[in-house]
């Protein structure tokens, strides 16, 4: 009985904690962040944004939640209803399982495997699923037609991204995401691949469906693209799953560009922060600018959006990989410990 307890329900016991200790934050941290965007568009655009419910408007998330909880769920008579539950309920859960290799300090990681970055993008990926699944399932043309446009808009931009992690990939040799961390010791990717960054991040908002890419849920539109039939939690599972990606996203560009749970500078007073504590500060500023873009930049137009993603940061992403993997070789500073 005791090596039944020790060699099976304890180490059960323990992965179960550590992903509630996981996805609790997360998920706090994504109830907070839609208080923290209203603050900051209202501080922007000089009003006060939630300021009623409890102090300072702190438990106006609460509140939403609670009223989203009471809202009685309709389903559109023709709609398939497995897939049109299912749809909301994957693309939530994706965007919590990508957590498990995201390290937040050294050795602080549900599970640290060699091909992490494999992970994350395999994930991202999976992420169009849910979207295409709720445009059909609806049995509406506005949420089909707003399906495929979202689903194009994230395979196009999906690409870009998949040079960048190529070109951080060259200068680590390693897919595992605490090694990338550890490579940044000298200098953070995000100076010498600068280009890189900005594309990285510019894909990241339209990926995510932020502004100025949020097309697929354009507030000026007649409908709202492919969640227009959805409304109480089914709704609500897909703005939390936008907003966790968010938060996913500023963490992934942290690891790959500002060197995760490292300091800015290796002096007295930065080492002794906690590493978890300044990866938590770099996913806020990241989180920042995501939404000082919403507040100040105008909404793209759909062939503006496509031609900027194929025509722009597509050419460029796959000339600078090469640029990056000719300076590499041509100095011999090409990784050695490729794993």
């Amino acid at each position: 009985m005791a090596s039944f307890w020790s060699g099976y329900v304890l180490p059960l016991v323990i992965i179960v904690a550590e992903i509630v200790l996981i996805v609790g934050p997360v998920m706090l941290g994504v109830a907070y962040l839609t208080y923290a965007e209203r603050k900051v568009m209202g501080a922007i655009q000089m009003r006060q944004g939630p300021n009623l419910v409890g102090p300072f408007g702190l438990l106006q998330p609460i509140a939403d939640g609670i009223k989203l909880l009471g809202k009685e769920m309709i389903f559109p008579a023709g709609a398939n209803p497995a897939i049109f539950i299912g749809a909301p309920v994957m693309t939530f859960l994706l965007a919590l399982v990508a957590w498990a290799v995201i390290p937040f300090d050294a050795g602080i990681v549900l599970a640290d495997i060699n091909v992490g970055v494999l992970y994350l993008y395999a994930i991202s990926s999976l992420g169009v699923y849910g979207i295409v699944m709720a445009g059909w399932a609806s049995n509406s043309k506005y949420a089909f037609l707003g399906g495929l446009r979202s689903a194009a808009q994230m395979v196009s931009y999906e690409v870009s991204i998949g040079f960048v992690m190529i070109t951080v990939l060259l200068c680590v040799g390693s897919l595992n995401l605490s090694k990338i961390v550890l490579a940044q010791q000298t200098v953070w990717f995000c100076i010498p691949l600068f280009p890189m960054f900005i594309i990285f991040f510019v894909s990241a908002l339209a990926e995510t469906n932020r502004a100025p890419f949020d097309l697929p849920e354009g507030e000026s539109e007649i409908v709202a693209g492919f969640f227009v039939e959805y409304s109480a939690m089914a709704y609500a599972l897909f703005m939390l799953a936008e907003y966790g990606n968010m938060i996913l996203m500023s963490a992934i560009t942290t690891i790959l560009f500002l060197g995760g749970w490292l300091p800015p500078f290796n002096v007295v007073p930065f080492i002794w922060v906690p590493g978890i504590i300044w990866f938590a500060i770099k996913i806020a500023f990241i989180l920042f600018v995501f939404l000082w873009v919403r507040a100040t930049v105008p909404r793209y137009r759909y062939d503006q959006l496509m031609r900027l993603g194929w025509k722009v940061f597509l050419p460029f992403s796959l000339v600078w990989v090469v640029l990056t993997a000719g300076v590499l070789v041509g100095f011999g500073w090409l990784p050695k410990n490729i794993g």
